[in-house]
Order: structure tokens, then sequence, then C-alpha cells
């Protein structure tokens, strides 16, 4: 049984970003789901549902045991907005709710409770980072978690697009929520990403430096193109996106190229980090903000796919799926490891006797 200490410090230490690991097993779901693979797609939900759960309980007790620290957190410009990880990881459990459980009601409650954590979150947050005392420059405190603030905010439009025509008398309300959603997102992105491309192009950038939460420079850029890809396919119904739908359209497949635009320089750095640069591969929640981007853009090609009748790109996909499968299959392993080695070593320190001066 692991020992209150270590229940006490892995409290006190949970990384802000952690529902990136919602995040990436539900929309990995969500692509087994699209491509066939039903036993995995209901496997990773059970068990997003614990993770989920397990996370939350997490988190409400450094609320309560470690309230100092989590503001702390709050404030940092490094990780604070790796809280907005809640936000996304309970849109995208609402959207597994509405596709593989068609639970319609429960995924509307989460709708609820990711934008009431996104209008707290984005606000508190950023408001932090603009009065804050002491910043560091933005080579130091400009990262990939940034773009979270994109990723959760387009996590709320998805949600909100997959409901509108399930509840008719606010159809027109949730559309609209999920347009505003879509087009914040998209400039929240440009203009993120303008900072962190400058960050890359004109400050030096050591392997140590680039980490595995920079993969959401695609990942924010593919989950705007689902937000997109969604609002397509659903808009013709709707009198608020139905004379907006060339616009959308075409913003959508502008995001998509983006995305795919980004995927060789990121695996072109990945490797420079790893083999040139020689930093190791050993397991960190980060390596979770890596995982979300490859199933999103998976899941994110085959819903443009099929909102613009554009067959032809249900190639990449069919292939992507097993590179976000592989991923997830190892950064889980990972997580298991740690897991087990707090374990034992903490069984270890308690039944270890202890000397007599």
């Amino acid at each position: 049984m692991i020992s209150s200490n270590t229940l006490r410090t892995t409290v006190a230490d949970l990384p802000p970003a952690y529902f990136a690991l919602v995040m990436a097993t539900g929309i990995v779901s969500l692509a087994a789901d699209l491509l066939g693979f039903w036993p995995i797609a209901v496997g990773l939900f059970w068990l997003n549902l614990v993770f989920y759960a397990v996370l939350w309980m997490l988190t409400l007790a450094r609320i309560l045991w470690f309230p100092g620290r989590l503001v702390a957190d709050v404030g940092d410009l490094r990780r604070g907005a790796g809280y907005l990880t809640t936000v996304a990881g309970t849109c995208i459990l609402g959207s597994q709710l509405v596709i593989l459980r068609g639970a319609y009601g429960a995924s509307f409650v989460l709708l609820l409770l990711g934008f009431g954590l996104w209008a707290f979150l984005i606000y508190a947050i950023y408001t932090t980072f603009a009065i804050g005392a002491h910043k560091p420059s933005l080579r130091d405190g400009i990262n990939g978690t940034w773009l979270l603030a994109t990723v959760s905010t387009q996590s709320v439009s998805v949600l909100a697009g997959r409901l509108m025509h399930q509840f008719p008398q606010q159809e027109e309300l949730i559309a609209f929520l999920a347009l505003c959603m879509f087009f914040v997102g998209c400039v929240l992105y440009l203009i993120i990403i303008t900072l962190i491309f400058y960050r890359f192009m004109f400050f030096d950038l050591a392997p140590g430096e680039w980490s595995a939460p920079y993969w959401i420079n695609m990942g924010a850029v593919a989950i705007t193109t689902l937000a997109g890809a969604i609002l397509t396919e659903n808009g013709l119904g709707s009198r608020l996106l139905a004379p907006l739908l060339p616009f959308i359209t075409g913003l959508t497949l502008l995001f998509w190229s983006i995305a795919t635009w980004w995927i060789p320089l990121l695996i072109v750095l990945t490797v420079w980090r790893h083999l040139i640069g020689r930093v190791k591969f050993t397991y960190s929640p980060e390596y979770w903000s890596m995982v979300f981007p490859l199933g999103m853009y998976t899941t994110c090609t085959v819903v443009l796919a099929r909102a613009l009748n554009l067959d032809f790109l249900l190639e990449i996909p069919r292939w992507f799926v097993y590179l976000a499968f592989l991923a997830w299959a190892l950064t889980f392993a990972g997580l298991v490891k740690s897991i087990f080695r707090s374990f034992f070593t903490s069984s270890d320190e308690t039944s270890a006797p202890h000397s007599t001066a």
C-alpha cells in the first residue's frame, strides 16, 4: 500500500497539465472508433473514465492540501497554461460519451462544466501572467503549453458542435457557442504560434529545451480542423451556420494544411533532440502532449474527409492511427512503470529497518 507521505508528495508535485492523459486517451479512442477498431475504442473509453476520476481526486486534494503550490503554478508562465488541460479533457470525454455511448445528457453536463472551467481558467491564468512581476524572457517563458488556450477553446466548440442537433430548442444557442469558440480558438492560435515561431528562429534552442509539448503546435491546429469540420457537417440545417459555411470550410482546410505542414518539422526536431542531442527517453507526463496531437490529427482528417467528400484523404489516417496507437501504448507503459516504481520504492522505504543509535 502506498504510504501517506508518497501520496502527499504525488499530490504536491502533480503537474498542472496531467489532464493531457485524458485528452490523449480520449482522442485515440475516438480515432479508433472512426477507423473500425471498436474494442480499442471502448476499452480506452472505460480506462479514460478512471483516469478522469483519479485526476480530479488528485487535483481536489491538491487544492485542499497545497493551495499555495497550486496558485504558484497558475502564475508560472512555463506551467500555468497546463491547467487548461482540465477543460480539454472534460470536453473530449464528453465527445466520447456522445460518439460511443449516445449519452447526450451526460455530455451536455460536461459541456457546461468544460465551458465554465474555460471561462474561469482562461482569464485567471492570463490575467495572472499579465500582472505578474519578475517575468522570464520570451525564450524562457513561452513553450507549447501556451497553445492549450487554443486546444481548450476548440474542445468546447467540438463538443458543442456535436450536441447542437440533440437539443432542438437550444440548437441555435449551442451552434452560436460552437461558432464563437471556433473563431476565438483560431485567433488565439495565430497570436501564440507567432510568438513560438519567433522564439524558435531568433533564440538558441538546445536539445533539452525542445520538449514534447511543442507537438501541440500541430495538435492545436488539428483540433481547430476538427471543430471546423464538425461545424461544416452540421451547419446546413442551422440559420446561423448555413450562410457562413464557405468561410468556415475555407478556414478549416487552411488549418488542416498548417497541421500537416508541422508534422515533418516536429519529427525532425524530435529526432534531433534524442539522437543528436542524446536526451534520453524517460517517462514524463509531458509525453501525453505528444500522443494527443497524433490522435487528433488522425481524427480530424477522417472528419474533414467526410465533411468535404474527399475520400482520398482517408489514406492518411488509415496509416497514421497506428502511430497514435504506438505512441499511446509506449507512454502508457511508461506511466505504469513509473507508478510501480513509486509503489515499490515507498514500500521498501516503509519496510526498511530503522537503525538505532
